[in-house]
């Protein structure tokens, strides 16, 4: 071969290389082609509960700490028929506008006790029945109260996957719906009333309201031993002379969870929060306005064996003879207690 001929076959041959090196490069590989990765880690939002620097700090479990992503879950799930089977949901009975109680008596029997603060209870229902966190008696609302189908939740794509997503599982349990029902319903506080104002120098109470004060807060009423500032009860167990014969079970109240004659007769205090705004007063709704409720404290309690010792001192032997004007001034504080912000606020209203 000569010379000629043999450079022209490398540059033949080169140009031959150079081209498949190009279109190599220029073809893409499957193995090249940049798959984007999968985000299976989600970091929660921390929240932290908003209350008055005069409210006590709650207690919160260390595994289910505030969260907005898992507190609006909750959220949608509290008013959302899915939990139930029969097109139940808490806020069917828990409304909003009448301060997360109802405007009618449950199975015409008992007034719902109303879902607010409940960050601060322990004891839950009128009897007592259920106690210990808020994610122990929301799991018994869920597992036993409604019944829900878990089949049924574990199959709606929305909640398989933002249970996946918080709570990093692919099979839903009550307690994780419990756990978010919890996170929500610690954001139901209601702070905002007149009395809360009073108490942060915001507010000056009008000269009934403040009369009214002095009887709730002295032992000229004696409400405060009971209904504990500022949440307003004190979760515990009392009978207060309301019954002298139990002719209904549920009259017999907390004796019905511990058998215990001492307990005849006792029913949780309720929070007197937004007590102006319910319908029915007492364990069974006998009463339907604050003026029949004080006049039973003043002059008609039953003297039974376990009336609560506050409500048994010698200067309460025939009641506490409140005038006309002292009760009225008495309802004029208990108004106070009202929160118009917590029954129109859009934050707990219905997300769905």
């Amino acid at each position: 071969m000569d010379m000629k001929r043999f450079h022209f076959t490398i540059r033949i041959f080169t140009i031959i290389v150079l081209s498949s090196l190009i279109y190599s490069c220029a073809k893409p590989k499957k193995t090249d082609v940049v798959v984007p990765p999968v985000d299976t880690v989600y970091t929660l939002t921390p929240d932290t509960l908003f209350y008055p620097p005069h409210f006590p700090a709650p207690e919160i479990p260390a595994d289910n700490q505030p969260c907005k992503e898992i507190e609006q879950l909750g959220r949608m799930l509290y008013y959302d028929t899915i939990l139930s089977n029969d097109g139940r949901y808490c806020a069917r009975c828990h409304i909003q506008s009448n301060a997360f109680s109802s405007l009618s008596l449950y199975n015409n029997s008992m007034p719902v006790l109303p879902h607010e603060n409940l960050a601060w209870y322990t004891n839950y229902m009128w009897d007592g029945s259920k106690s210990g966190t808020l994610e122990d008696v929301m799991k018994f609302e869920v597992e036993t109260f409604f019944g829900t189908d878990l089949n049924k939740i574990n199959q709606n794509t929305k909640y398989k996957a933002l249970f996946k997503k918080y709570f990093k599982t692919t099979n839903i349990t009550h307690k994780d719906i419990a756990y978010a029902l919890a996170q929500f319903l610690r954001t139901v506080i209601t702070r905002n009333t007149k009395y809360d104002k009073t108490m942060t120098g915001m507010a000056t109470l009008t000269s009934d309201e403040y009369m009214g004060y002095r009887i709730f807060f002295t032992e000229k009423g004696d409400c405060f031993h009971c209904h504990i500032n500022p949440i307003m009860t004190d979760n515990n167990m009392h009978n207060t002379g309301l019954d002298s014969l139990y002719t209904k079970e549920a009259d017999k109240g907390y004796f019905n969870v511990t058998s215990n004659p001492a307990d005849l007769g006792k029913f949780r205090t309720p929070n007197l929060r937004n007590v102006a705004l319910r319908n029915y007063y007492m364990h069974d709704g006998r009463f339907t306005t604050l003026e029949q409720v004080i006049d039973f404290y003043d002059h008609g309690m039953h003297k039974v064996n376990n009336l609560d010792p506050i409500m048994s001192k010698a200067y309460k032997a025939d009641g506490l003879h409140l005038s006309s004007e002292e009760k009225s001034q008495l309802i004029s504080f208990l108004k106070t207690l009202t929160d118009s912000a917590f029954i129109t606020d859009a934050s707990l209203n219905n997300p769905n």
